[in-house]
């Protein structure tokens, strides 16, 4: 989850990289983190137009934010994720709503649906976190019909996520071969990615704003609940974590636009949407 740096010429074992995936997004409560972030699942549905009736798939969907969105817009939602835990929070929200969702596991990169099954797919900083990235974007494609919409929220490289996880990257090296998920926040890499089979592809850069009560509070949180970072800190050796600390409250502290009461750190993602041809 860390990954931003990269060794071309080395052959990633793209399942041994899922199965500590798996472990990290099931420590911690990602749920937490990711329900604060409803409000770019809420603007992805937008930018992609969703309509009502549609068949719509999240894929890694998290704990379900593209899935509360669409399904309040009255799509026929399926929801997936292969970490069980955190769709199992998103049922939990689906079922406080009183919102009908299809929750199901499965591999982003192994999608069990048939071609052309969905109308639209969506993922909210989910997809991008797939070892391999040509074979998910083919995944989405495939299952996506023709003159269908893909919408993606991924974390671009200069944002604040970003430089999180190339911070985290240096005291964590990522696996030899595996690309940087922030490369899902690049306009080049999605036109490489889904470009050829696109007959319109969209990107627009956003950002959300992390708010919380201070820079200590912020790391409290994402130390405790956010899989990446409490992996992190578990892996370093004890006498390394106040240095990894130190860096992670700098970074916070050079993008608080928040004054001195207050902690709001605007995150850069990209936002893309594209038809499929």
């Amino acid at each position: 989850m860390s990954a931003v740096l990269e060794t071309p010429n080395a052959t990633p074992d793209f399942d041994a990289i899922k199965q500590r995936q798996h472990a990290t997004w099931a420590s911690g409560d990602y749920a937490v983190i990711g329900s604060t972030l409803q409000i770019v699942g809420e603007n992805l549905a937008e930018a992609a137009d969703l309509r009502a009736g549609e068949r719509m798939l999240d894929v890694a969907a998290g704990n379900g934010n593209a899935t509360l969105a669409a399904a309040r817009r009255f799509a026929e939602v399926t929801s997936t994720d292969y970490v069980e835990a955190l769709l199992d929070k998103a049922r939990i929200r689906a079922a406080a709503d009183g919102l009908s969702v299809q929750f199901r596991v499965a591999d982003a990169e192994r999608l069990p649906f048939d071609d052309g099954s969905f109308d639209i797919v969506m993922s909210t900083f989910g997809v991008m976190f797939t070892p391999d990235h040509a074979t998910a974007a083919s995944e989405m494609l495939r299952v996506v019909r023709p003159g269908g919409r893909i919408a993606l929220a991924s974390w671009t490289p200069g944002g604040f996520i970003g430089r999180l996880f190339k911070i985290i990257g240096a005291y964590v090296p990522p696996p030899p071969g595996v690309k940087s998920p922030s490369l899902w926040g690049t306009e080049p890499h999605m036109i490489e990615l889904f470009g050829p089979r696109a007959a319109q592809l969209k990107c627009e850069r956003r950002h959300f704003n992390f708010r919380y009560r201070s820079a200590a509070h912020w790391l409290e949180v994402f130390r405790t609940f956010y899989g990446p970072m409490h992996k992190a800190f578990g892996a370093v050796a004890p006498d390394v974590r106040p240095a990894l600390e130190r860096d992670i409250l700098a970074l916070l502290g050079e993008l608080n636009v928040g004054g001195r009461d207050a902690l709001v750190v605007p995150g850069e993602y990209l936002e893309v949407v594209i038809t499929r041809a």
